[in-house]
């Protein structure tokens, strides 16, 4: 039986092959099963990543046990990972209940303590056996301020802490953007040149197919998606609703034309994401 594999047996590979693998982000049984349906269709490793307020109650350890159970009778390599954790504490309960990698997100504390953050919280999860991304700079929710990421930072940060992974800021926020993003190549190509371990990217929603190859290009081997994908999923819930009108139509015959769409968005995003050029 296939078993859950965390970042090391994933990520590593991707950058040194110039590729990144899909994040994307679920909420509900629909959503993980269109997320692996689409990673079985295209061959391809995958990361099925969960927000941290689902931790907040049982949906978070749901989502593992169905996750697993998928895993469990295929070949594909799959990541469970924490987004966003907030507290060495979730950190710990995330692996209590079988999340494979973590992050943990000191991105609003000063560096300093970022850093400390994060070292502790690499220390729970490196002797749990599973990976951890942070995150430095800060990529923001909506019109937030985005504080780019430098290479120094990078390079004092993964030394200091012993990360992984590390998301980078050169641009992107979470959410839609209101005008088209313009990542900063130059500067995503300093860091990888500079730091050795994947890098990742967050806010991959909306963010131009040629960007984000420059930016794979440049050693970012983890792309999130979250908005997009959810958005999706709402919007075709949301038609399904319109072309029936009131005629009674069981729940799962309403989800199988969303999954659909969001089965082939997903596999159209790790195509994209297949190759890169900086």
């Amino acid at each position: 039986m296939a078993s859950l594999v965390t970042f090391n047996e994933i990520l590593p590979q991707a950058r040194k092959d110039g590729r990144a693998v899909g994040a994307f982000n679920v909420a509900n049984l629909e959503t993980v099963l269109s997320v692996f349906r689409a990673a079985e269709h295209e061959k391809s490793p995958i990361i099925i990543q969960v927000y941290q307020r689902l931790f907040n109650d049982e949906r978070a350890e749901l989502i593992a046990a169905m996750t697993a159970r998928l895993v469990a009778r295929s070949d594909i390599p799959v990541a469970l990972h924490l987004d966003h954790g907030t507290s060495v504490e979730q950190i710990r309960k995330a692996i209590d209940i079988g999340y494979t990698s973590v992050m943990i997100d000191g991105s609003q504390l000063s560096f300093a303590d970022n850093i400390a953050l994060t070292s502790e919280a690499v220390k729970v999860a490196h002797q749990a056996g599973v990976t951890i991304e942070a995150e430095i700079g800060h990529v923001p929710f909506g019109d937030g301020e985005i504080e780019l990421s430098t290479a120094a930072e990078a390079v004092e940060f993964v030394e200091k802490t012993g990360v992984d992974a590390l998301a980078i800021s050169i641009g992107t926020a979470h959410g839609f953007y209101k005008k088209e993003p313009v990542l900063d190549i130059e500067r995503a190509a300093e860091i990888g040149r500079r730091v050795a371990i994947p890098l990742v990217l967050h806010g991959g929603t909306g963010v131009p197919e040629n960007q984000l190859k420059k930016a794979i290009g440049c050693g970012v081997a983890k792309i999130n998606i979250a908005t997009e994908l959810q958005n999706m999923f709402l919007r075709g819930v949301a038609q399904e609703l319109d072309k029936n009108g009131d005629k009674f139509k069981p729940l799962d015959l309403y989800f199988k034309p969303v999954e659909e769409k969001i089965i082939e968005f997903v596999s159209g995003k790790i195509r994209a994401f297949s190759e890169g050029g900086c």
